[in-house]
């Protein structure tokens, strides 16, 4: 029997979340290690994606709403048509090796069970739709099902509604299903109705775990905790951010101050420590309020490959003195201070693109309500239809 690693990881950008996969589908590839698969369960910031199939006429919100919003737009390899990720979400990317059993629908059936029975765990009845994939209680969809197959090793997955904000589903036809009698609903918005409060997203995760991991006949295993990681934004008085290039035998590219957590660190003491011996300023970090996961790559940092294991990195920002000249490390080769929009589109993940906004937003009132760490116990607000 195949294991099926399980990594938790809170909040990932949706790009991270593409590498985390890619990263992970090379290792099942390569076999690293034996019989070894994997499942990501994780959360998305709003984001609607378009499948291969996908119709553009499905996203029915005006472009100034989504970008109000903090929606971002993506195409994907994945099947299906247009789909809406967001807090209050559970998203599960098992990336797995089917080719001891290459079965496309029973796959997809067995994520749609994993979903299914964990409605039932709480007490709510759900089961499949005659016409549509996914998990359904009665008209209502509370769980998507969207796969990628290359060589049989599997990308993306499902999405299961615990707690998002339905009125987001407005935005989109979902899944390009217009019939007006099939609706999206959420486990919190079932059991609202049962008198019921929603169960805490951790319990729900386990429960997903446990049933996709039984459902394809995997012998479930944790994944290695991920590692704990912290950047730092640098600010300089007229409002640029310095950017550090890192060696060559480190990965060679551009980014703000980062690094590990040490023993007994607490997230803001590791930053000033990180932004002290990377650039030579000793001045306070004040948090972001951003939290982020992503995936190790050791390789992309000029070192051995490793295990598939995920990071999770709190984002921190520093003001320098006017006049402030960086003093590089040993890890970095060049220093550069850049305009704020243009430092913006030069990190290679996602997470740090988005701490560099945050970090150098006009007005924190007008940021995107995307800083809070999880938003997956929020209870939901609004409702959808035309799904």
């Amino acid at each position: 029997m195949r294991s099926l690693q399980v990594h938790r990881l809170g909040r990932v950008e949706y790009e991270d979340g593409l590498a985390l996969m890619r990263l992970a589908a090379e290792a099942v590839r390569a076999d690293s290690p034996p019989r070894t698969d994997h499942l990501f369960l994780l959360e998305h910031p709003p984001v609607i994606t378009f499948g291969r199939a996908a119709d553009r006429a499905n996203l029915v919100a005006a472009p100034a709403w989504l970008e109000s919003q903090g929606f971002e737009l993506h195409e994907t390899d994945r099947g299906g048509d247009v789909t809406y990720h967001g807090p209050g979400q559970v998203v599960g990317y098992p990336v797995v090796d089917l080719s001891g059993r290459p079965d496309v629908r029973r796959y997809v059936a067995a994520l749609e069970e994993a979903m299914i029975r964990t409605c039932a765990d709480h007490g709510v009845e759900a089961g499949r739709h005659q016409e549509h994939h996914g998990a359904w209680v009665g008209s209502r969809k509370i769980g998507a099902v969207g796969v990628h197959l290359a060589r049989w090793i599997t990308s993306h997955g499902f999405a299961f509604n615990l707690a998002p904000d339905l009125g987001h589903f407005q935005a989109i036809v979902p899944c390009g299903i217009a019939d007006p009698r099939l609706g999206v609903t959420s486990l919190a918005a079932e059991l609202e109705r049962r008198g019921r409060s929603s169960p805490p997203a951790g319990e729900v995760e386990r429960q997903l775990a446990g049933h996709v991991a039984e459902a394809l006949e995997r012998r479930l295993e944790p994944g290695p905790e991920p590692l704990r990681t912290v950047s730092v934004v640098p600010v300089a008085a007229d409002g640029r951010v310095l950017l550090l290039k890192r060696a060559p035998e480190r990965g060679g590219f551009w980014q703000p101050v980062t690094g590990r957590m040490e023993p007994g660190e607490s997230p803001a003491e590791a930053a000033r420590r990180e932004l002290r011996e990377e650039t030579g300023a000793d001045v306070a970090v004040a948090p972001l309020g951003y939290r982020h996961g992503f995936g190790h790559d050791p390789v992309a940092l000029g070192r051995p490959p490793g295990p598939v294991r995920g990071c999770v990195e709190e984002a921190f920002v520093a003001r320098l003195p006017a006049g402030f000249e960086p003093r590089l490390s040993d890890e970095h080769v060049e220093a550069a201070f850049h305009p704020a929009a243009e430092a913006a589109r030069i990190p290679r993940f996602a997470g740090l693109r988005k701490a560099i906004r945050l970090a150098t937003a006009p007005r924190p009132d007008l940021r995107p309500d995307l800083t809070a760490p999880s938003a997956l116990d929020r209870a939901p607000r609004g409702s959808a239809t035309g799904r």
